[in-house]
């Protein structure tokens, strides 16, 4: 980018300082803006687009994000980039289901097409005790572009047999019923015996 480092413009794009506003700033400095621009960004945001913005390596920012959950601060990394964990309006529940790898899309969309956002999957290793991956899954889309990484990696439930859970962010209750009464028809929901 023509004009010095890059620097986030408020629109989920990046954009080149001019010259007159270029600055050094320090690895703390660093870390505030990151913290900053992840909670006012309504999306996530990439280790790539954070290293262009600040002129360093995508590593030091992975770094970076390391040190601030050190801190304290609760960053999330999605398959689509890092966000701030925010409380959300709304019941939180969790679901647990059971399905093979080819069901994962059709067991994601009926969760996001009732309403429900997909905060997170999780499994029980024998010998880590629970593994949890962030999803942060809100559309059709959002799972579209997760499954199409699955392509290229294993989800989770392959490690249980296809046991897992979800954690749902559901906008009220009838959505949360509508979820749990989809799942179900669609043979996916663990239920006990």
């Amino acid at each position: 980018m023509a004009g010095g480092p890059a620097c986030y413009n408020g629109k989920n794009s990046l954009a080149a300082l001019p010259p007159e506003e270029e600055s050094i700033v320090t690895a703390e400095e660093r870390r505030t803006e990151i913290a900053q621009t992840l909670r006012e960004s309504p999306q996530p945001v990439s280790a790539a687009a954070l290293a262009r913005k600040f002129g360093v390596s995508r590593q030091i920012i992975v770094g970076d994000v390391a040190l601030l959950r050190a801190a304290g601060t609760a960053i999330d990394a999605t398959p689509r980039g890092y966000v701030t964990r925010r409380e959300r309006a709304g019941l939180r529940r969790q679901v647990a289901c059971r399905h093979t790898a080819a069901d994962m899309e059709a067991e994601l969309n009926i969760m996001v097409d009732n309403g429900c956002t997909v905060l997170d999957v999780a499994v029980d290793h024998p010998v880590y005790g629970q593994l949890t991956g962030a999803l942060h899954l809100r559309s059709r889309y959002d799972v579209q572009q997760f499954v199409a990484r699955c392509a290229k990696a294993q989800p989770l439930s392959i490690l249980t047999e296809g046991i897992h859970l979800h954690t749902l962010s559901c906008p009220d209750e009838a959505a949360w019923e509508r979820v749990r009464a989809a799942l179900a028809q669609a043979g996916f929901l663990l239920e006990e015996t």
